[in-house]
């Protein structure tokens, strides 16, 4: 299994051109989706009113909390290096961001992180606002660019987003309960 991911990844990675690098290093930088969580923000605060949208706030602390501290846990458990720090599939692949992050990067944080989210904002606004189910289409753009930059195999991937979709079901539910919309 190891190998036929270590091969997709290469294949994957592969595809890329430097005329679209650029499209991709914006959509990996998570600073660059601030103005997509503000206007996340902004709509709940208005559906939810300012004292449930604070609770709503805090689930989603706690959320991305969560899912950023099991993340490590799994990576510092797991010990797998990253495609750009792996001696056998550095030199075959592209690196297009300057730095590779830390060595191990099983699973990933930035698709965990985004398919909990989407995953939390689909299944807690599902009959009020249909449409955030397109939050799924952002997490796999996210996600994918992680392969494409070079620091993520696709396996890490598919597994961050596992647990971001089951982490962020299980807090959304919860939060649904207490905060109902």
């Amino acid at each position: 299994m190891i190998q036929l991911d270590e091969q997709l990844f290469l294949w994957l990675n592969n595809l890329g051109s430097a005329n679209w690098d650029w499209l991709w290093l914006f959509m990996t930088n998570k600073f660059n989706m601030i103005p997509l969580y503000i206007v996340l923000l902004i709509v709940s605060f208005r559906h939810l009113g300012w004292q449930k949208g604070f609770l709503f706030l805090v689930a989603i602390a706690l959320l991305i909390t969560g899912t950023d501290q099991v993340t490590n846990l799994f990576k510092d458990g797991f010990e797998r290096l990253r495609p750009c720090h792996n001696e056998d599939i550095a030199p075959l692949m592209r690196l297009v961001k300057k730095s590779c992050g830390g060595a191990y990067g099983f699973f990933s944080g930035h698709a965990s992180n985004s398919f909990a989210l989407a995953t939390f904002f689909t299944v807690f606004f599902r009959k009020q606002f249909p449409a955030m189910k397109w939050l799924f289409f952002w997490a796999a753009v996210v996600a994918y660019s992680r392969v494409y930059v070079g620091v993520h195999f696709p396996l890490d991937i598919f597994c961050g987003a596992v647990y971001g979709i089951m982490i962020g079901w299980i807090i959304a539910r919860m939060s649904f309960r207490v905060l109902e919309p």
